[in-house]
């Protein structure tokens, strides 16, 4: 049972073509007078327009982490995180996308090649969706797999051509328990189903994904347990350091930082109005204490979050370069740091909201999509801190560890 053609692959990205780190920054923000133009009718559609989509790929945007061989520029994870940032301080919906999709094609380095050829041989500016949730029915079969079920939160997929959706393999041997792989199928073998309908992040689009007992061959899946240990098949072709980074570290990254650059957003939109507001009882809001507590904590733990993140990435790429696998301990911590961001880039938005006022309810108020979509971001699973402490301190405190997700 085999799927595939055989396909030559692309030509790799020439060194000469690749932009610098600074012009793709310069590049997305360029884009946030008209990501901000048109965040409200993207609201009001429930997706990004094709047009913004369009923008980040003409930016070079979407290859920041694709590997060379499939024109992409293989660059240090910070630099895509920066640029997801960046985006998010005018339109977090679009920021979010990015992230998700784009961190796909990080992982496309990591399973057979032979996927990776299937994906972008003839189009090698191809878009990724995804849904993580180990919902799929799974059954062995010559050469792969059946695949049948239905994901919800697949962000970004009216844009894509391929989609990874989570599973859970059936042991081989009895008593042993089922093994978590990701499949990667193309956009005939699934049906969308129009579900997304929320407070925040509307512009997402992300739906509900629905597969009926479609073929996905062995080499179109990825083990989660590679993922881990660094044994993924791809790495045999794509061996620079940036593809031994532990795939849980990066993908929890791609669905938080763009929170901090919403706060960002939040931040400047409220400098303006706050700094030339008269409450309706007489009093300037920018000369009240509290309001000036807000602002000047809030400028903080942004450079605070920033950094860490800049931390974090700085020393999994240096153990990455060495060879050397980074401790779980290290990992666990590193995991909590990016589970908190949101909750508490959601606390210190929800203090610039309160101190607007009552004008501050308005819906023609630009803070008041940044606060929602930062809540919103706040409801996905890898961003709930209280799951990812108690894993990280009962390890602190001599437990075994129930993550492998980092």
């Amino acid at each position: 049972m085999n799927s595939t053609l055989t396909i030559a692959k692309p030509a790799t990205a020439d060194a000469d073509d690749i932009p610098t780190p600074q012009l793709l920054l310069q590049r997305a923000r360029a884009l946030l007078p008209a990501l901000s133009q048109r965040a409200e009718q993207a609201a009001r559609q429930r997706r990004v327009p094709e047009q913004t989509v369009e923008d980040l790929r003409r930016a070079g945007l979407f290859r920041v982490l694709q590997a060379r061989r499939y024109g992409g520029y293989e660059m240090p994870p910070e630099v895509f995180y920066e640029i997801q940032m960046t985006l998010a301080r005018a339109c977090m919906s679009t920021a979010w996308i990015y992230g998700v999709i784009a961190v796909h094609n990080w992982q496309m380095a990591l399973l057979d090649d032979r996927a990776s050829q299937e994906v972008w041989a003839r189009d090698p500016s191809a878009l990724i969706a995804s849904s993580y949730m180990p919902k799929g029915q799974v059954t062995r079969v010559d050469g792969g797999f059946r695949f049948s079920g239905r994901w919800g939160y697949s962000s970004g997929i009216d844009h894509c051509q391929w989609v990874l959706l989570g599973g859970l393999v059936p042991a081989l041997r009895e008593g042993e328990p089922p093994e978590y792989r990701t499949f990667l199928l193309p956009r005939r073998d699934i049906e969308v189903l129009d579900t997304w309908d929320t407070m925040g992040l509307r512009a997402t689009g992300s739906h509900d994904v629905l597969v009926r007992d479609a073929f996905v061959p062995e080499h179109r899946t990825h083990r989660s347990a590679d993922g881990f240990a660094g044994t993924s098949p791809g790495l045999a072709i794509n061996s620079a350091p940036l593809y031994r980074l532990p795939f849980g570290q990066i993908f929890v990254r791609a669905v938080s930082s763009s929170a901090i650059g919403a706060l960002q957003g939040a931040l400047e939109v409220f400098r303006d109005f706050a700094g030339e507001r008269v409450g309706d009882m007489g009093t300037r809001t920018a000369e009240q204490g509290s309001v000036q507590v807000a602002v000047a904590e809030t400028a903080a733990a942004i450079d605070e979050m920033k950094l860490v993140l800049q931390r974090n990435f700085a020393q999994l790429m240096d153990a990455a370069e060495r060879g050397v696998a980074m401790d779980i301990e290290t990992r666990l911590h590193y995991r909590y740091q990016a589970a908190s961001v949101v909750e508490r880039c959601a606390q210190l938005v929800y203090r610039l909201f309160v101190s607007s006022g009552a004008r501050g309810l308005f819906n023609d108020n630009p803070l008041v999509r940044h606060f929602l979509d930062i809540h919103a971001g706040r409801t996905h699973y890898a961003n709930n801190p209280d799951l990812f402490a108690r894993n990280y301190g009962g390890v602190l405190l001599g437990r075994a560890n129930t993550d492998f997700f980092i």
